[in-house]
């Protein structure tokens, strides 16, 4: 995994303090993958919860960590437990890991 130790602590916090300690924070995409040069930051997150306006809650999280993170591009996808799972989520519950 191509993230270091503070980007991962920032990305968990960041989550956390939006969407509570209990959401899972996924990477995945060219990060997670060593051999590759990935320049952006893929993000999944499973809340406990429903999320209310989940498109602006990704929005906004992906905002505050491009902002904190120095300008480095995060995309954020929120698992929507109401309705069907996207393609690109589905490899991302299955081949993504756990920060």
């Amino acid at each position: 995994m191509s993230l270091d130790e503070k980007t991962r602590d920032i990305n968990k916090g960041e989550v956390a303090s939006q969407l509570g300690t209990e959401a899972i924070v996924r990477l995945f995409g060219s990060r997670f993958d060593d051999t590759q040069r990935g320049g952006d930051i893929d993000l999944l997150i499973e809340p406990s919860r429903p999320v209310v306006h989940r498109i602006q809650v990704e929005c906004r999280l992906a905002t505050l960590l491009y902002i904190k993170l120095g300008g480095r591009k995060v995309d954020v996808f929120i698992k929507d437990s109401l309705g069907p799972l996207r393609p690109i989520l589905e490899q991302a519950l299955h081949n993504g890991i756990v920060l």
